[in-house]
């Protein structure tokens, strides 16, 4: 019964961790990288499509991206998709290949987007303290119908304490890494 509440604590807390990594993606550095697009959707056929679908997206150089549409007449759907999105970036078209060249951040942006990641952070590690607070709801409730002695209640407790610690130490990683990363010029 405890194992199985600190095995669902743990699948949620990992969920929370994996959209954490997710939201840190999309604030985007200097550096040019494929996944800076992953949230652009197009409109391919009347229906919107991530971008990752209908064109080949690599890195030209380490501040420009190469968007290579897979059918002609989408290119300016994919100029649109992008110039819409709050990325802040202008794509240029040469042909049937999409250029968008990365702007270099400025030290202000930079802290603008470090506070952003910081921000998203403390959502991760509110999140995973939400988790804990219900599972050890749980393992209260299974104490108070008498289904598990005070020990093991404690046990448990200490159980889904060391996870949540754990988790919270990977978000402080992700955090760390992040702003090392926009720090870099």
């Amino acid at each position: 019964m405890l194992n199985e509440i600190a095995q669902d604590a743990q699948n949620r807390m990992g969920k929370s961790l994996e959209a954490l990594a997710t939201n840190l993606k999309k604030i985007r550095t200097g550096r040019a990288h494929p996944s800076i697009l992953e949230t652009v959707h197009v409109n391919y056929y009347g229906s919107a499509v991530p971008l990752s679908q209908v064109a080949n997206i690599s890195v030209e150089d380490g501040r420009t991206l190469s968007i290579s549409p897979w059918e002609s007449n989408l290119v300016p759907d994919i100029e649109k998709a992008i110039m819409k999105s709050d990325l802040g970036l202008n794509p240029s078209t040469a042909g049937a290949v999409i250029r968008v060249p990365m702007p270099a951040l400025t030290e202000e942006t930079r802290k603008g987007y470090i506070r952003q990641a910081r921000q998203e952070a403390e959502s991760g590690r509110v999140s995973i303290r939400n988790i804990r607070r219900d599972a050890n709801g749980d393992i209260k409730d299974l104490l108070k119908e008498k289904e598990i002695t005070e020990d093991d209640a404690r046990r448990g407790e200490d159980q889904i304490q060391k996870l949540t610690d754990k988790f919270i130490a990977e978000v402080d990683q992700l955090l760390q890494d992040k702003e090392a990363d926009l720090m870099e010029i």
